[in-house]
């Protein structure tokens, strides 16, 4: 009996090595991984001679479809985007209530969970949710549960100047309440006060050019909030993930904590090993994102902790705005966030793998793997035979200039606008369907679908 699709003669990349091999799909799965000669005949062949085959990427921090006025993404344009970039499944955000916006007095986890699994008839990758604890009862420690039981392992709170911030007495008695699930609790970490002091004496010395907005959030005060949700985290025994570390003082202080790596996890974001604070020199505004961009020094020590695996995951927190909110005369009158998701694998494969000499395999754990093993998507991130056949085909000598004019996502600009990568995503598959082929999107919207997460085993 033939397979689907076989692709055929690729460097084949996993979390420990690489080799020419090729990948048997049939019927939405992996079903085997070898030469070809000993793979069963398919109906359809794929030559990926000189090409990266690896697994598709998983990102777990993803904001679309959020409702303040200001955000422009939408499912049906941000997982084109998605696609595009090798982005596979991705972990966006439900609120308590309808969403972000629009959350009622006792409006419950669920809502928010079904307000977002209504876009999956929009989306061309899979995607599944994180729900987003903004209300400060304990009421809301009673619809943990139905959460999980919908699929939806992650819980997140913002310890930070948003009008969506907790406090840490009530982030402890949440951290409690999710390690009875066996949940993983995430955390936006800078201390709110500080934060909040320097932004004032900023507005009242006239500092509203973006170049000083990183001085208005420093990194102590990331390091400050990063060693409070640890410090807890460790205390009550939940699996904690710190969402977007930017800085050598994060990262340092959840090393710290890490005494054997498996119940203090931590990402940073693609923007953190690339750009400086000096990208609003000539961006402005469109680089302002929370926690910001900061030095040499601190791209030089994502890479250092991620080496050292204090830093497992490398995400987006692809956020998206309209055009006119982000162009405001002083930073504090715009919103935090920028995009990524269809510019984060060619990128972060040039600063890694072309620039650092850092590894196929290191790159397939950083983007894929690990953020799969730490979510719970059992079946995503791995070419391993009977789990979803989430492939794609990297060029990994052709280069280009990255241009904002060829992006599918809504954002009106990009912040990797102008820089020039060799590497290439050539062909996306979604559960061995094609969604891009030779750099343009041919899949359907609705071929997405919400993948209901497991309890992750952190473990090992």
């Amino acid at each position: 009996m033939a397979v689907d699709r076989l692709i055929a003669g690729g460097r084949v990349v996993t979390p420990r090595d690489v080799g020419t091999r090729s990948v048997a799909i049939d019927d939405g799965e992996i079903v085997a991984v070898g030469a070809e000669q000993a793979l069963p005949e398919a109906n359809e062949r794929l030559d990926a001679s000189g090409m990266i085959v690896m697994p598709g990427v998983v990102d777990p921090h993803v904001h679309i479809d959020e409702e303040p006025e200001n955000r422009a993404g939408t499912y049906e344009a941000e997982t084109q985007a998605a696609a595009l970039g090798g982005v596979t499944s991705f972990i966006d955000f439900s609120f308590q209530g309808l969403d972000r916006a629009n959350s009622g007095p006792g409006a419950p986890l669920i809502d928010g969970i079904e307000h977002k699994r209504e876009n999956q008839d929009d989306a061309y990758v899979d995607y599944s949710l994180h729900s987003v604890l903004r209300r400060e009862d304990e009421d809301s420690f009673d619809e943990l549960e139905a959460a999980v039981d919908a699929g939806v392992t992650s819980f997140k709170m913002f310890r930070s100047t948003y009008a969506i911030g907790v406090g840490n007495g009530f982030i402890h008695e949440a951290f409690r309440h999710i390690a009875d699930l066996d949940a993983v609790a995430a955390l936006h970490t800078e201390d709110p006060a500080v934060c909040d002091a320097i932004t004032e004496r900023f507005k009242r010395e006239g500092k509203g050019d973006a170049v000083y907005y990183p001085d208005s959030r420093p990194d102590y005060a990331e390091a400050m909030a990063a060693e409070d949700a640890a410090r807890m985290a460790q205390e009550l025994g939940v699996k904690y993930y710190g969402v977007h570390t930017s800085n050598r003082k994060s990262a340092a202080i959840l090393d710290q904590f890490q005494d054997d790596g498996s119940r203090i996890r931590a990402e940073t974001c693609t923007h953190y090993t690339i750009f400086d604070r000096t990208h609003h020199e000539e961006f402005g505004n469109y680089p302002l994102i929370a926690p910001p961009l900061r030095t040499q020094d601190d791209i030089d020590a994502m890479f250092e902790y991620l080496d050292k695996g204090t830093l497992s995951v490398v995400s987006t927190d692809h956020s998206v705005y309209h055009k006119e909110y982000k162009e405001t005369e002083d930073w504090w009158d715009a919103p935090f966030g920028a995009t990524g998701l269809q510019f984060s694998l060619p990128v972060f494969h040039e600063v890694a793998v072309n620039q650092r000499d850092l590894s196929y395999p290191f790159l397939v754990r950083t983007m894929c793997t690990n953020p799969a093993q730490t979510f719970g998507f059992e079946n995503k991130g791995t070419l391993e035979p009977g789990t979803d056949a989430d492939v794609v085909v990297l060029d990994p000598e052709k280069r280009y200039t990255i241009d904002a004019a060829d992006k599918a996502s809504n954002d009106p600009v990009s912040i990797y606008e102008g820089v020039d990568v060799t590497g290439t995503v050539e062909h996306t598959f979604v559960r061995g369907e094609p969604v891009v082929a030779e750099g343009e999107v041919v899949g359907e919207s609705g071929h997405g679908a919400f993948v209901e997460r497991e309890i992750p085993d952190w473990t090992n």
